[in-house]
């Protein structure tokens, strides 16, 4: 019956299906993805419960591998800013070339005298760790909240150096299996060739693609995500061909090419690739680790954990020490840098290759080299995860908290609460899935995340965890209250704002009580009329400073009692900070500046109301000449 059931098509299944779990309980857990992975992939394995079988698939494994990693690399330069790329050039590059060199010698050496490993396996173990993990440092700096240059860095390193060591590792085995002076000399030619020709293609690519996701209608809606799929693969595929191994650096390339064009078709993909690849990592990772024996990562014994050892405190630090010579990073951000150079999917994936190669062959270094490599990956993951976190604030590298605020919605009234948060030193976030809305933000200059608010992802890379506060301000009073339990279940958000309509008030309140969140303007409003007045010029945001001090000593909100729709409250500023108004607000201190939008078609009966509260207008610099000019 057993027999019966295990097959290619099982394992494959299998595998997926384990890998998104596995990653589920990950994130529960709030621990490293890969480690729940390495576990289930040995647990359905052959060691354990034998129904994930790689060996079934044959050389389609490492097709299948091909194109998964071809996929995670992709994305992964689609999330590399070329902004903040050019900021810290210098070091990304060093870390990528002299940086990669030192691994590799480092590595082979500390391979060559503890494991005792001849000089051409060893090489090739120092190849295979050349590549850091951009799948798991991504999660990880996200987790420790790490301040940007150092998360760029290391970013930046864990994708572009895949495509550097991935040709390395190659060029080595290929050199290894037919060693001699004129296939070293060659292959040493090759691999900037590789690298220049994948470049080249993937440029050349990748520009195409972008541009065809910029042209309105040209792709059709709905498919511009697996158009960019397909296309991507074919230049995988496309590269590969001209020049053997150079499809990783093609594909990394494309992705950093459409990733900066920014136009609305390339956020949907952006999307749906976080999807994708979340999927590839975990079936990749459950295969490959059911593929290698615990007898054989056992064997490695003491010898292994202390070259692991050397890789991690003594290669990985010569590696940083020179890969950022010269640079602007500090003492603290160089030995975070240090510590954190994880292996992942890359890394497995080469070892397994090299291992059916040297099988081939009939070498028998393929699967302690493939042990090796497993061990390794385990274990700067494990340190990494462990670590991070508290190194990160020790070393006073974890982004500060309470900075900024993510608004849900990017219509005309969240633009205008951004840029009035703005104004006053708190970056406002906004985040939607309506591509016309966020274009105008965009326009106008606001920062504005495509996609869908309720996904971790998206939430994210609006770096929920160090925000002040969230907005909800979407027409849909329903979808407002379901973000706010969103957030409440991702992060620890020191304050909940939900903007609502008129039309369900009583059970509005009854949903933000269990939300615990506050209710945005103080009270109720008609969200879309007020939309429609700041887009049509009918209302305008205006500003006023309290002359004397405004207290509710009832406890009500304190700017209650106003005309209905003459005006709507939105910040509070001092010279410190900056809030939105809620209902929570029972008193403005005098000085304090207070952004209005007011309707302009009663407009002075709107400053007579605020005048009477002692709230004086501040005219704009043409306002107050005209003003003194007829005085």
């Amino acid at each position: 019956m057993q027999d019966s059931f295990i097959s290619p098509q099982t394992t494959v299944a299998l595998a997926l299906a384990a890998g998104i779990v596995a990653q589920s309980i990950a994130r529960h857990l709030h621990i490293p993805g890969i480690v729940v992975l390495l576990v289930v992939g040995v647990l359905l394995g052959p060691d354990v419960a034998g129904v994930v079988v790689p060996e079934l698939l044959g050389d389609g494994l490492l097709m299948l591998v091909g194109f998964a990693v071809a996929v995670i690399l992709f994305e992964g330069g689609m999330n590399l800013q070329l902004a903040r790329l050019r900021r810290e050039s210098r070091a990304i590059r060093q870390l990528v070339t002299v940086g990669a060199l030192v691994t590799l010698c480092g590595a082979a050496l500390a391979a060559h005298l503890v494991m005792g490993w001849d000089w051409v396996p060893a090489i090739l173990f120092g190849t295979l760790v050349i590549v850091t993990g951009p799948t798991v440092i991504t999660p990880l700096l996200r987790r420790f909240r790490v301040e940007h240059q150092t998360a760029t860095v290391l970013e930046a390193e864990g994708v572009l150096i895949d495509a550097v060591g991935a040709v390395v590792a190659v060029v080595a085995l290929e050199v290894a299996m037919s060693p001699s002076g004129k296939e070293l000399a060659i292959g040493v030619a090759s691999v900037p060739l590789t690298l220049g020709v994948g470049t080249a293609i993937g440029a050349a690519g990748g520009w195409v693609l972008a541009w065809l996701l910029g042209r309105h209608g040209w792709i059709p809606e709905g498919l511009e995500s697996v158009f960019t799929l397909a296309m991507a693969l074919a230049i995988f595929q496309t590269s590969n061909a001209i020049m053997h191994e150079s499809g990783i650096a093609a594909v990394t390339i494309a992705g950093i090419v459409v990733g900066n064009r920014h136009s609305l078709a390339t956020r949907e993909v952006h999307e749906f690739k976080e999807q994708l690849t979340v999927m590839f990592i975990g079936m990749l990772f459950v295969l490959l680790a059911a593929d290698v024996r615990l007898a054989e990562v056992q064997a490695l014994g003491w010898p292994g954990l202390i070259t692991v050892a050397l890789l991690m405190f003594v290669v990985r630090p010569l590696n940083v020490l020179v890969g950022t010579r010269g640079t602007d990073l500090t003492v603290q951000q160089k030995l975070f840098i240090s510590a954190i150079g994880p292996r992942g999917i890359v890394a497995a994936a080469i070892a397994s290759f090299f291992t059916a190669e040297l099988e081939r062959a009939g070498a028998q270094a393929g699967t302690e080299l493939r042990a090796m490599v497993f061990l390794v990956i385990v274990v700067t993951v494990m340190a990494a995860g462990l670590s991070g976190g508290l190194l990160a604030r020790v070393l006073g590298l974890a982004r500060p908290g309470n900075n900024g605020w993510i608004i849900m919605g990017s219509n005309e009234l969240a633009r205008a609460l951004a840029e009035s948060l703005s104004n006053g030193g708190q970056a406002g976030v906004c985040v939607d899935t309506n591509p016309q809305a966020c274009e105008k933000a965009e326009e106008d200059g606001r920062r504005v995340i495509y996609g869908n608010a309720m996904r971790e992802g998206v939430l994210a890379r609006a770096e929920v965890d160090t925000r002040a506060g969230a907005i909800a301000l979407s027409p849909n009073t329903e979808t407002n209250l379901l973000f706010m339990q969103r957030i409440r279940e991702e992060a620890k958000v020191p304050r909940l704002l939900v903007a609502a309509g008129r039309e369900r008030e009583t059970g509005s309140r009854r949903m933000l009580e269990r939300a615990r969140a506050q209710l945005l303007f103080g009270a109720p409003e008609q969200l879309d009329l007020w939309s429609v007045h700041l887009r049509s010029g009918d209302a305008r945001v205006e500003r006023y400073m309290a002359t004397e001090e405004l207290r509710s000593d009832t406890g009500e909100f304190v700017l209650a009692g106003a005309p209905d729709g003459l005006l709507l409250p939105l910040t509070v500023a001092s010279d410190s900070t900056v809030e939105p108004i809620a209902e929570d607000l029972h008193r403005i201190r005098r000085g304090q500046i207070v952004e209005i939008v007011i309707d302009q078609e009663r407009a002075e009966t709107a400053r007579e109301w605020l005048a009477n509260r002692w709230l004086r207008r501040l005219l704009p610099e043409d306002e107050r000449d005209a003003a003194t000019a007829s005085a």
